[in-house]
C-alpha cells in the first residue's frame, strides 16, 4: 500500500501546487463548476463538439483532473490491445 506523502516532506513546487488548486476549488462557484462539468458529460454522450464546453468547464474553474474523469466516465480509458 502507497503512503501519501505528508505535506511537508513534499517538495517547495508540489506544496505550491496543492496550495493553489485549493485555494481555485475554495473561491469558485460550485454551482456554475457543476454546470459546466454537466455541459461537459451531456456534450460528450450526444457526440456534440467538445471544445465550447471544456472552455466553458476551465473558465468555471474545472480542473484538469476533473475534465478528465467527466470524459472518463462517457468514454472509458484506453486499453492497448496490441500488447494483449
Amino acid at each position: 500500500m502507497v503512503v501519501p506523502a505528508s505535506e511537508a516532506s513534499r517538495p517547495p513546487e508540489e506544496r505550491s501546487e496543492s496550495a493553489s488548486r485549493r485555494a481555485v476549488r475554495a473561491g469558485r462557484s460550485e454551482t456554475e463548476w457543476t454546470r459546466a462539468l454537466g455541459a461537459v458529460d451531456r456534450a460528450a454522450r450526444g457526440g456534440d463538439n467538445l471544445v465550447p464546453p471544456v472552455i466553458a468547464a476551465v473558465e468555471a474553474h474545472a480542473t484538469l483532473g476533473e475534465i478528465a474523469d467527466t470524459l472518463r466516465t462517457v468514454f472509458g480509458e484506453h486499453r492497448d490491445s496490441s500488447n494483449a
